[in-house]
């Protein structure tokens, strides 16, 4: 029976011995560990209760009963003291985090990782498409300039025709009319550059984009051809949208127009009879579940847009690049590369957005989404149309820094019989007026100048003159009279290059109005 107890106690007492060992090198080499004097209090507490069980020992042979009972002593007090720390410290290590809740935490993590990276990427493309943005409104600014210069002198040169012979003027007319196309086209090219870079400035009205869409069906239909079918699904009670009508309507001709190059060449490679376009109108609710899994889309209430095609589809190459300027799948000279960028430009400038779903060999599917207007829809009362020209009674201010530009322009008003007074800057045409007042019907005036802006040259002169009517031409403008893309209210603009009839009739348009 004694020797019972002594195997039993140097049994216990070796496993106390060697349960501070292990916790020791643990807490040494985990120093991160929290609460670690814990760990060292319980080794204390345990090592106390080996030295228990081996006195225990001892005193079957010798009765040091006063030294076992110090030692007993001390292993209850060592007991109290760790316990009186361990239960005040429960709550915080039930807190801690069970392996299971760590994985999760993982996985999570890695998910956030994920979306990070895509964020990151978004972000690079925003930075890309801002400074190609810089680029393409300092280069159209001066571009837009020439283009008038061009465009203008051409027009001059028409009609200076008439007093030639007839076989000088049928060649001469065909060469400008071959001259002035280009310039329609360069045109075109930097207002595709504005429209992507967001620099165009927009005129935006409420509108109902199934009316607007209906309106365009049958050009639509002409467009396509007769190897694609073009079904229209209106949805119902549509919200108003407040954008630029022209603008969306030439968003929505470039959306048609890819769409069927797609499809034909799908059908040009025998692997179709027929293609089918389907645009798509609806309204719809964005929550916070559809923003999280799609990147982008704020949550809210938009028009959605959707243009679906059955042609060759896109890979997931493509469709990371489809929004870039100048990328094309087509083959030389058959597109420039800014369709799809110009409409990216005008929904993120609309404030909307825009995505694309495409499976190689199934179709593509691009949804725009616009937010829906808080305003409500105006009536506006109709006009007769403007007649062109003056009774010669009209005076127009030019002012315009560029030497050739503003020539084009005082001969064009002089052509439509107005009274042109003319200055190089605002700075010059103040100084024109305070040195001798007169009245001004309008003043037409360039907005990007040397010194005084466009827009601080009319509020200079609108002191000078109450009720001054005033007709702002620009190339490229970034904050005089355009804020957020955006128009200020009541400013009448005029988009760079400049012809004779837009010209004439937006100076009509604001001098007949009441």
């Amino acid at each position: 029976m004694i020797w019972l107890h002594v195997a039993s106690d140097i049994v216990i007492a070796s496993a106390y011995f060697s349960i501070p060992v292990a916790l020791s090198i643990f807490v040494s080499k985990r120093r991160d560990v929290d609460f670690g004097w814990v760990f060292w209090a319980f080794a204390l507490f345990i090592m106390a209760c080996g030295v228990g069980h081996v006195m225990s020992i001892i005193t079957l042979w010798y009765p040091i009963y006063g030294v076992e009972g110090i030692v007993k002593a001390m292993t209850a007090a060592a007991s109290i003291v760790t316990a009186a720390m361990l239960w005040p410290l429960l709550p915080k290590v039930l807190a801690l985090p069970s392996p299971s809740q760590l994985r999760a935490a993982e996985v999570a993590l890695a998910q956030e990782g994920v979306y990070r990276r895509e964020a990151e990427d978004m972000l690079r493309q925003s930075q890309k498409m801002e400074a190609i943005g810089q680029l393409t409104g300092g280069v159209a600014h001066d571009f837009n300039n020439l283009l008038t210069i061009i465009s203008g002198n051409l027009e001059i040169a028409d009609r200076c025709l008439h007093s030639w012979s007839d076989a000088a003027r049928e060649r001469l007319t065909r060469v400008i009319a071959n001259a002035a196309n280009g310039a329609h086209r360069a045109a075109m090219l930097t207002q595709r550059l504005l429209a992507f870079a967001r620099r165009q400035p927009l005129d935006p009205k409420l509108t109902n984009v199934g009316q607007l869409i209906a309106g365009m069906s049958d050009f639509f239909r002409r467009t396509l051809g007769e190897n694609v079918e073009l079904e229209v699904v209106e949805g119902a009670s549509l919200w108003q949208i407040e954008v630029d009508p022209s603008q969306l309507e030439a968003v929505i001709l470039n959306l048609v127009v890819n769409a069927k190059d797609a499809m034909n060449a799908k059908i040009s490679g025998a692997m179709a009879n027929s293609g089918r376009l389907t645009i798509e109108t609806s309204n719809v609710s964005v929550d916070e579940g559809y923003r999280q899994q799609n990147a982008g889309v704020p949550a809210g209430d938009y028009v959605l847009i959707s243009v679906s095609d059955t042609g060759s589809g896109m890979p997931r190459e493509v469709q990371e690049k489809a929004f870039d300027p100048f990328f094309t799948t087509k083959q030389p000279g058959q597109g420039t590369g800014l369709g799809l960028s110009q409409v990216y430009g005008f929904v993120k400038q609309s404030g909307g957005e825009i995505k694309i779903y495409s499976e190689v060999g199934h179709g593509t599917t691009i949804r725009i989404y616009l937010p829906r207007a808080a305003a409500s829809p105006e009536t506006d009362g109709q006009s007769d149309a403007p007649v062109v020209g003056s009774s010669g009674s009209e005076t127009v201010l030019v002012v315009e820094d560029e030497c050739d530009v503003r020539s084009y322009l005082v001969e064009t008003l002089k052509d439509l019989n107005y009274r042109v007074r003319e200055a190089a800057n605002g700075g010059a045409a103040l100084a024109l007026f305070d040195a001798n007042p007169f009245r001004i019907d309008l003043l037409l005036t360039d907005i990007v100048m040397p010194g005084l802006n466009g827009r601080e040259l009319a509020d200079q002169l609108h002191h000078r003159q109450s009720g001054l009517r005033v007709l702002f031409m620009t190339g490229y403008s970034r904050d005089a009279i355009v804020h957020q893309g955006r128009l200020d209210p009541g400013v009448s603009l005029l988009q760079k290059p400049v012809t004779q009839a837009l010209l004439a009739t937006k100076i009509r348009e604001i001098l007949d109005k009441a």
